[in-house]
């Protein structure tokens, strides 16, 4: 079966770095068979209402300022697949879950500076999801199981976001990871193996720094929704977990 995936996509300009996660993600397909789609659920595409792409071919989005010229240069022109956009909303209504297909926007850098490291030639059909800061926890996992039956379909699912994604605590200068954030991680890590939905749903509450680490929920919602993927067989694995300035979370879960 496919594996669903929860993958941080760390400041835009990852997709210029050089760095053991950059290594990582363009190494991560050899170990992944090749998807027959991706459905991305992306940290950068709020909405209230469900939304699921169904665009024949993306443009790409520079959501961000401040960054090097090269990297507003940079182009993901991925196709889309409407069958697999109904496919999803088929399986979110089987849930009660109501969505819209949106026929306009393109991919977001949570989305297209992801698929770019791991899939560089974006021939790889793409059904992108929009995210809702305002379900419950319970409900973005929820969202997230009526997406499971995709991977049999040899569909890969794919949340993007960061487990510890706070900007204001960023320190443009550090080398070294801080300890409030590896605290956090630890955490999640422990729970997230153990399969502890009730702590995770929780976890501003019971981790610690858990209001530090995730400050607003759209970085971490896209990894309850990957979890939620994996909900039949609940097996997490973390492959990778580096930082980028002191406490930028560059973490990848597997859940197979």
């Amino acid at each position: 079966m496919m594996p669903s995936y929860f993958i941080a996509h760390g400041a835009p300009s990852l997709v210029l770095d050089h760095n053991d996660y950059t290594d990582f993600l363009k190494k991560l397909a050899e170990r992944t068979p090749r998807p027959k789609a991706i459905v991305l659920l992306s940290a950068h595409w709020e909405s209230v209402t469900q939304k699921v792409s169904a665009v024949p071919q993306y443009s790409t989005i520079y959501d961000f300022s401040g960054f090097q010229e090269e990297l507003y240069k940079i182009q993901y022109p991925a196709r889309g697949d409407r069958e697999v956009s109904g496919q999803v909303q088929a399986l979110l209504a089987e849930q009660g879950i109501a969505s819209v297909l949106d026929e306009a926007r393109g991919l977001d850098h949570g989305a297209w500076a992801v698929l770019k490291l791991i899939y560089p030639d974006a021939d790889i059909p793409v059904a992108a999801m929009s995210v809702n800061r305002y379900l419950s926890n319970e409900e973005q996992y929820k969202l997230g199981t009526a997406l499971a039956a995709l991977r049999e379909q040899d569909i890969l699912v794919i949340g993007s976001g960061g487990t510890v994604h706070n900007l204001r605590r960023v320190n443009w200068r550090a080398d070294q990871p801080e300890g409030w954030a590896i605290a956090f991680d630890d955490w999640l890590k422990e729970k997230l193996e153990a399969w502890d939905t009730k702590a995770l749903f929780n976890y501003r509450e019971e981790a610690p720094f858990g209001s530090e680490a995730v400050p607003t929920n759209e970085h971490f919602i896209p990894l309850l929704l990957a979890m939620g993927a994996g909900d039949r067989t609940k097996q997490a694995s973390l492959l990778h977990r580096s930082y980028q300035y002191g406490n930028l979370s560059l973490s990848c879960w597997e859940f197979k």
